[in-house]
């Protein structure tokens, strides 16, 4: 939460993955890459932390591990660990703005 300031600040859950560097920055237009956006702005702490989060979350929690089976299992490892780097990310912005507790069944259940 120090890091990220008011959550306010970001308008949509999207925008806060962004900052967390999270999601890629490509631009498309009909189907078609037509460029890639900067792609080092960005809090680069809040992700290497989300990335952090995830390799531990992977080790120690049954249902997150399965779920990053499953996304290795039709991609490679780097794209699993990020897409639940990507998860926690996002169960955090909602955590931050709503002020309600993580709940692990609703995001990888």
């Amino acid at each position: 939460m120090l890091e990220v300031g008011h959550i306010d600040r970001f308008p949509t859950v999207g925008d806060y993955s962004s900052y967390c560097r999270c999601v890629r920055s490509i631009r498309t237009s009909n189907g078609k890459v037509t460029g890639y956006g900067n792609s080092r702005s960005g809090n680069k702490y809040l992700s290497w932390a989300y990335l952090e989060a995830a390799h531990y979350a992977k080790r120690h929690h049954e249902m997150i591990q399965r779920y990053y089976e499953r996304k290795m299992a039709r991609t490679n490892k780097i794209v699993a660990i990020k897409t639940v780097s990507h998860k926690l990310a996002r169960a955090s912005y909602y955590v931050m703005r709503d002020n309600v507790d993580y709940d692990q069944g609703r995001l990888f259940g």
